[in-house]
């Protein structure tokens, strides 16, 4: 799927109504929905917890807080991209607090051009997350696999005698013969011997 056809779900956390309102005109509900907009860091916590977001924008400062506390446990979030809106004086500052937690720091005021720029490189850091959580699923699905099939070597062991290999060509054998996976053979076996 391309960049283009791809939608985000984006969290807004803003207490100035006129930049809420420019935001959202720049997030079309083609490529950006839901949009979730609130007013302070709790509220955003609160939402954060019911589910996840692709994007966060935090328009600092915040009625509650500066914001930089949240903007980097929000960061630290497998699947959330965060972009952290400052005031220009205070740029070099909160940039150094937060850039190395993957937060994306954008001083205000600011233009629809950088916006746009912004929200581009916010979805290339999202979809390269996207790409990390596929290997790291498929990495884990291959370790569980690891951990059955081992276990079912364990049981042919200690149940019918065999040695390590005779039990790892058994379960190969039956699975290829079958047109299985060496999941379901491992899985049939410690079903049978447990």
């Amino acid at each position: 799927m391309s960049l283009k056809e791809r939608v985000y779900s984006v969290l807004i956390v803003s207490a100035a109504e006129g930049f809420n309102d420019a935001l959202s005109a720049l997030l079309p509900g083609t490529k950006y929905l839901p949009t979730h907009i609130v007013s302070n860091i709790n509220a955003a916590k609160r939402a954060l917890a019911e589910r996840a977001f692709d994007f966060v924008l935090i328009n600092s400062p915040l009625p509650d807080d500066v914001g930089t506390r949240f903007a980097i446990d929000t960061s630290a979030h497998k699947e959330t991209v965060v972009l952290f809106m400052v005031r220009a004086e205070l740029y070099d500052e909160m940039y150094d607090k937060v850039a190395e937690h993957g937060v994306f720091v954008l001083s205000k005021p600011t233009s629809k051009p950088i916006i746009t720029t912004a929200l581009g490189w916010l979805s290339s850091a999202r979809e390269r997350i996207r790409v990390q959580e596929t290997k790291a699923h498929s990495l884990e699905d291959k370790m569980a696999e690891i951990k059955i099939v081992n276990r079912a070597k364990l049981l042919l062991i200690s149940e019918l005698q065999m040695d390590e290999s005779q039990a790892h060509r058994y379960i190969e054998k039956q699975a290829m013969d079958r047109c299985v996976t060496r999941k379901v053979v491992a899985e049939e076996i410690i079903k049978t011997y447990s």
